[in-house]
């Protein structure tokens, strides 16, 4: 393993023993749904908003028949909300009648459900069924590496997703992903990173330009 990757991991492993997803959810399709509302959204105010939704439409059969105009109301502000109710009861319904009831388990089915995009289908495939080599590029996921040499600073989050799995130990990649999104809301933020008590200062390349690029270019 890299020693700069591997030194990383063991940092923010450190920081963040709990590797867990932000997002609160019972049940595989509640997870889906919560990650949908989450695009352009705090996860604090996902977490605000689901409880309503989820009590009122208790069970998947249930949010797969549910009015869409109803759940516009139910998850407004979450923002592009007119959206994201279409894809949740969309996504429900396909759930129901091409996937048995349950979220599957492959890349290829997942994209195929309204509103699931790699990010999302990474972070299910990671933390349902802990699949190998899951990369959830997020925004914090994408500043950050950039920032370390991870990446080479790419914007595109399948370019940075292909970055990121060529460097990452596969059995790592989905809780890294999620410590990184902890270091990046409580030290490595957009505008005013806490560069003086960062634990990865060393790395950085921002704060360290003859830091080498980790990045595999793809």
């Amino acid at each position: 393993m890299n020693e700069k990757v591997d030194a990383i991991l063991e940092i923010l492993k450190q920081r963040y023993p709990q590797a867990l997803c932000a997002l609160h959810y019972g049940a595989d399709y509640q997870l889906m749904i919560a990650v949908r509302l989450s695009a352009q959204c705090t996860d604090a105010r996902v977490n605000l908003v689901t409880p309503g939704l989820f009590a009122a439409y208790p069970t998947l059969e249930a949010m797969a028949g549910a009015d869409v105009g109803r759940v516009e109301e139910l998850v407004r502000t979450c923002g592009f909300y007119k959206h994201k109710a279409r894809d949740i009861v969309l996504g429900c319904r396909m759930l129901l009648e091409e996937y048995g009831g349950k979220v599957p388990d492959s890349m290829e089915k997942l994209l195929k459900i309204p509103g699931v995009g790699r990010k999302t289908a990474n972070l299910l495939l990671g933390d349902l069924y802990g699949t190998p080599g899951s990369v959830v590029c997020d925004t914090h996921c994408i500043r950050i590496c950039g920032r370390l040499g991870l990446t080479d600073g790419t914007k595109d989050p399948e370019k940075a997703e292909k970055q990121l799995r060529a460097v990452l130990p596969p059995e790592e990649s989905s809780d890294f992903c999620h410590r990184i999104v902890l270091f990046g809301r409580d030290c490595c933020t957009a505008r005013n990173p806490k560069c003086a008590e960062c634990p990865l200062a060393v790395f950085c390349k921002e704060l360290n330009p003859q830091q080498p690029v980790t990045a595999k270019l793809l």
